[in-house]
């Protein structure tokens, strides 16, 4: 990934202008026209996060952050308060999904939607720390609706050599991140339903479309929210739609089999898709 600056108040100020101007066509254009709209905004958030993860990498010496807890989670406790904060930083949420599935209190909405954001993840009370320091968390807590491949975050630091989340070896997981080999098709920041994911070539997508907050990886990112598509940050700064079966191609950890059971080179045939994901292209 190229060294970049963190991302300024004021271009969180000039996205959210852009986001503004974008969704005040959408009453004027038909229902085509409205997804795309939706679609540049939520390329437009994931550029600037691109900047703010340059800054990082360029911080900590071609790494990402190690995270804040053992096994490298809640890595967006180590950005500005400004940035963490959801409700100042409209740029956490692709403009299909705004609405965290938990409100303030706590409380779910209801019925599972890929359209409803992550969290709120309430961490005000607790006493979160870094080499016995205090961290600074955003008071309203954490909510968006993308989330980072966590194979990029190094968990050496933390005396693992496993990743607790998938069982990959920390060997696999992705390093000097300016000189990553082929990183167009490392898959960085990207639609999903947690704030980070840990996909399997094995893992399947959801039974049901509505099912997709289930203890699957994958089935957390392949969510439909640009026909038949999600939007995706790659390692080299670059962003684009990325179809949903297309997700299994892509190289997610150094061992990750691009051609596993569930790409056409692994033999996937459409029988074996669930029937809300089948009409989609095949990769």
């Amino acid at each position: 990934m190229e060294k970049r600056n963190g991302l300024r108040h004021s271009d969180v100020v000039i996205v959210l202008v852009c986001v503004t101007l974008a969704l005040m066509t959408l009453g004027s254009v038909g229902q085509t026209g409205r997804g795309r709209a939706k679609e540049v905004v939520c390329q437009a958030n994931l550029h600037r996060w691109a900047d703010v993860f340059g800054g990082i990498v360029e911080e900590n010496n071609g790494r990402f952050s190690s995270g804040f807890v053992p096994g490298g989670c809640y890595w967006p406790l180590g950005l500005p308060p400004d940035l963490q904060d959801w409700k100042r930083n409209r740029t956490w949420f692709c403009p299909t999904a705004t609405v965290p599935q938990w409100n303030e209190q706590g409380i779910s909405l209801g019925g599972m939607s890929v359209f409803n954001a992550w969290g709120i993840v309430q961490l005000k009370d607790a006493d979160m720390r870094y080499k016995g320091e205090p961290i600074a968390v955003s008071e309203n807590g954490l909510a968006g609706s993308y989330g980072l491949n966590g194979y990029v975050i190094p968990i050496e630091p933390w005396g693992l050599d496993v990743y607790p989340e998938s069982g990959v070896s920390s060997q696999y997981g992705w390093r000097n991140l300016p000189d990553v080999p082929n990183a167009s098709q490392v898959p960085m920041f990207l639609d999903a339903l947690r704030f980070d994911v840990w996909p399997l070539e094995w893992q399947g997508p959801a039974a049901e479309e509505s099912a997709a907050r289930a203890d699957n990886h994958m089935a957390r990112c392949a969510i439909n929210r640009h026909d038949g598509a999600v939007t995706c940050l790659f390692l080299d700064g670059s962003v684009r739609k990325v179809g949903l079966k297309e997700l299994w191609t892509l190289k997610w950890h150094r061992s990750f089999n691009t051609a596993g059971p569930w790409t056409k080179a692994g033999g996937v045939g459409p029988e074996n898709w669930p029937e809300w994901i089948r009409p989609f292209k095949d990769y």
